[in-house]
């Protein structure tokens, strides 16, 4: 059996109060397994995006519990959950997020720099995962200096650099063409199957077919899920319905 690595329990998130209430999730509950990636869709506005959000530790749900290899992130405080995005998760931000005083290599090294990595060793991690996205010979470039694809993979590097046991990705090929786009899909593919936990939001149909699982939301809530027939996805997540 394989390893939880991100749990949904019961998860629900609602924005402001009043005739303004949005419940951007209602009653999400799911798990993600090491070595799966799992394909999130819907609409607009069905979720997908909050769900990625609070699964990385970056927002709080307003009732539930979001759980990455067994850490309730709403149970942490702000230094420990910071310190658990640098070492277990990976995120993969539709707007980059890149630091512009920093080149493409620190910033993929500075996660590892930060959980207290030497600096020769974080850049050689950091100069491998480059090469990997094709940017090897662009290590030394600022963000200004290069192109929203090329930052992009960037940002995408710097997500999977280390052991992350958790990679979380929102439309990460929006920016590339599609053929860098594949290979991206192939890194986070071989990362999976490698032992991460990945889970990919993305609207495209044949971006979702690299996947293990496929999961459907609609008005926050997950309706539907398709399943590839692999030997290494052995359990479902619960369906909210």
């Amino acid at each position: 059996m394989n390893d939880v690595v991100l749990e949904l329990r019961e998860v629900s998130r609602v924005h402001g109060a009043g005739p303004t209430q949005v419940e951007a999730l209602r009653s999400v509950s799911a798990q993600v397994y090491a070595g799966e990636l799992v394909a999130v869709m819907g609409p607009s506005g069905s979720g997908k995006s909050t769900l990625l959000t609070l699964a990385g530790g970056l927002d709080q749900p307003s009732s539930g519990s979001v759980l990455v290899q067994d850490n309730a992130l709403e149970t942490l405080n702000q230094t420990r959950r910071a310190r658990l995005r640098r070492t277990t998760i990976g995120y993969v931000f539709q707007d980059f997020n890149l630091i512009p005083a920093l080149t493409a290599a620190e910033n993929v090294a500075l996660p590892r720099e930060l959980d207290g990595e030497r600096g020769r060793a974080a850049r050689k991690a950091a100069l491998s995962v480059l090469s990997e996205v094709g940017l090897g010979d662009l290590a030394d470039r600022f963000p200004d200096e290069l192109s929203g694809g090329q930052q992009q993979r960037v940002a995408i590097a710097r997500a999977v650099v280390g052991n992350r046991r958790l990679i979380l990705a929102d439309e990460p090929t929006g920016a590339l063409d599609t053929e860098t786009g594949e290979d991206i899909l192939r890194l986070l593919r071989a990362r999976c199957d490698a032992g991460a936990a990945g889970v990919l939001v993305t609207h495209e149909a044949r971006h979702a077919a690299w996947a293990d699982r496929v999961v459907f939301l609609r008005d926050g809530r997950i309706v539907d899920q398709s399943r590839a027939d692999r030997p290494d996805t052995l359990l479902e997540p619960e369906v909210t319905r």
